[in-house]
């Protein structure tokens, strides 16, 4: 998977009722880098990646992928720039999970790639571990496989840039492990890469930036050892945290403090 294209948002301002929900925010997805989105819940993180992936207008303010305004790329050619995988799966699907993954080839019907298409959704279905259930019915596998039948259909989809509101929470520890080295990957090969996570370790592991939210507001963006320390994240989160290295691989350890 290779990519060039990226997001850049300006001063989006999303309004639901009275209460801005996302407020001033301005935030770059850049080629080949990882970028965590974390902050309490009801900050206005699935709202701003909404606005992001071109599903909503925000009030305020303009989002842009490939250079281009979002709002004037057709959805067909959106889809073939970037994947989005939403943090519910619909319960009430009739489909099975290889019809779910087929559906990530869809943009690129009656193009040259279409040609591959049973190559990378077998690539997609190895990356994912579904072989055993990819001819179950999507609505009866659990929370945690259907989130993993999700992260497979995006990158199935082959896009530059990939968009995940927390695909990692119904996960047991291998399988998250598992998905964020695929994003990893896919980040390594070019692609701009969104993941809104709440596993503060996770991020700092596996992220290249954090973007830290809080009330609507963007408190911080930039390198991850920089954003993540323990008096921001304490303000943030409204608790005090610790961080300790690890003593093997030297990442960041985020746990809450405890009496």
């Amino acid at each position: 998977m290779t990519g060039s294209a990226g997001v850049v948002a300006e001063h989006i301002t999303v309004t639901l009722g009275e209460r801005d929900v996302v407020r001033d925010v301005s935030l770059r997805v850049e080629p080949g880098s990882l970028l965590a989105l974390v902050g309490p819940n009801g900050c206005g993180k699935s709202t701003l990646l909404s606005v992001l992936a071109g599903l909503r207008t925000p009030d305020h303010g303009t989002v842009h992928i490939d250079d281009r305004p979002i709002a004037k790329v057709s959805a067909r050619e959106l889809a073939r720039l970037r994947s989005f995988v939403t943090q519910h799966n619909r319960t009430d699907t009739p489909f099975s999970v290889i019809e779910v993954i087929e559906m990530g080839r869809f943009p690129w019907l009656r193009t040259p790639q279409a040609r591959r298409s049973p190559e990378i959704i077998d690539d997609a279905i190895r990356a994912c571990d579904l072989h055993d259930i990819t001819y179950r019915p999507f609505a009866q596998l659990s929370g945690g496989q259907q989130a993993r039948v999700s992260i497979a259909r995006a990158l199935a989809q082959q896009t530059p840039v990939m968009l995940l509101d927390e695909p990692t929470a119904a996960l047991d520890i291998h399988h998250q492990e598992s998905v964020l080295d695929i994003l990893r990957a896919a980040r390594d090969d070019g692609s701009a890469i969104l993941l809104v996570v709440h596993d503060l370790s996770l991020a700092a592991a596996y992220a290249d930036r954090v973007a830290l939210m809080k009330d609507g507001h963007l408190l911080a963006d930039g390198p991850t050892r920089e954003v993540m320390t323990a008096e921001l994240l304490s303000d943030t989160y409204d608790h005090p945290v610790e961080i300790w290295d690890h003593p093997a691989s030297g990442q960041p350890i985020i746990v809450p403090r405890r009496t």
